[in-house]
């Protein structure tokens, strides 16, 4: 490739915030919920470029030719790839394209493609941008795309944007029912700035009161620290799912846990509502799901071994959103809640997000998309 912009470069970062940005100078986007993605197109050339500067293109195939017919001929565009499930994004579904088999890639492809939305311009012919205004950069993205429908899924398209504080907040409310994180904040004067935390986010935050069923040790002291809790929910059954995990400990408290769940440890597996994954294990990491003792998506040679507890104790956790029965990432720790017992730690105390039709989401405007 002879691009003004060479791979790899590191994505632009957001920084959490507690509230939308008030003032002028900010655009705002919905915060898609998918992979971090660079693309690089010399001509016929192409490179998909992963947040951690690895290539994506083997596991999405069926973005090169709908990439190719909408990219300018030489461009660097910075955006996110998503697969639009049946109630939103799918997330689990992108999980699953991280397998080595190029058959069960094509597979997944073409039973769930994926898409990949655009929204900022790093280079475009020989012209270098990362150090032009956004808005010059957002405004050139616009123009340059070609065949973006408008109000429909597409496979490459422009996301939304507006100037208007309240309409972030409205989209904030109601994108979350699509599968979207929250909002994106960014300045409309700011240059791009690789590696750094230059954007705003703001996403949705919940508590809830887990059942603790198990834990992880640390990677560096198994047998002395403590690494993550696993959580469980009970359904409408009496069934105990696993949720997620909270590793949100300092080394002390690691230490401090791996005593105080010492006693639950004894005859834990006995009568334990998730004993029969041990045997279960192999079957459901070739399935993809995510089980406390499967193999990781992401680095299928990590250790993901856990140890049962005795199902007594409590914890609340701070979690942004679910994804299908699961907390969609790490929650955080927040405090032993002694004065619940398992039993109450139910799907029905969480907050349920009223659907929103995708399609309203996706796609561009004549105008750039700028509501």
């Amino acid at each position: 490739m002879n691009l003004p912009v060479q791979p790899p470069v590191e994505p632009m970062l957001a920084k959490p915030a507690g509230a939308i940005p008030d003032g002028d100078g900010w655009l705002y986007e919905p915060k898609w919920d998918g992979f971090r993605a660079l693309v690089f197109r010399d001509g016929p050339e192409l490179l998909v470029q992963s947040r951690d500067l690895k290539p994506l293109d083997r596991y999405f195939p069926e973005l090169r030719e709908p990439l190719l017919a909408a990219l300018p001929e030489r461009a660097v565009v910075d955006g996110e790839i998503v697969i639009a499930g049946e109630h939103g994004l799918d997330f689990d579904a992108l999980l699953l394209r991280i397998h080595p088999a190029a058959s069960r890639v094509a597979l997944l492809a073409s039973q769930s493609p994926a898409s990949f939305v655009a929204w900022d311009l790093l280079a475009l012919g020989d012209r270098d941008l990362r150090g032009a205004r956004f808005e010059e950069r957002r405004a050139a993205l616009a123009a340059s795309l070609r065949e973006i429908p408008a109000g429909r899924p597409s496979q490459v398209s422009l996301t939304p944007a507006t100037r208007d504080r309240a309409l972030a907040a409205d989209w904030f409310a109601r994108f979350e029912g699509a599968g979207l994180d929250g909002v994106v904040a960014k300045r409309l004067d700011g240059a791009y700035e690789p590696g750094r935390r230059a954007m705003v986010k703001i996403k949705h935050q919940r508590t809830a009161d887990c059942a603790v069923a198990g834990f992880r040790w640390y990677r560096d002291a198994p047998g002395e620290l403590v690494g993550s809790l696993l959580l469980g929910l009970f359904d409408a059954s009496g069934t105990l799912h696993h949720v997620g995990v909270t590793s949100s400990f300092t080394r002390d408290e690691r230490r401090s846990l791996a005593a105080l769940l010492a006693p639950l440890r004894e005859d834990a597996m006995a009568g334990h509502p998730w004993r029969a994954w041990a045997d279960a294990e192999a079957e459901a990491a070739a399935r993809g799901q995510r089980l406390p003792g499967a193999t990781s998506r992401w680095n299928r040679g990590r250790d993901l071994s856990w140890e049962p507890l005795r199902v007594e104790r409590v914890c609340e956790v701070a979690y942004d959103h679910l994804q299908g029965d699961r907390f969609r990432h790490a929650t955080t720790f927040l405090r032993w809640r002694s004065d619940r017992v398992p039993a109450d730690c139910r799907y029905d105390q969480l907050e349920v997000t009223p659907a929103y039709e995708l399609a309203e989401v996706f796609g561009s405007r004549a105008d750039g998309g700028v509501r």
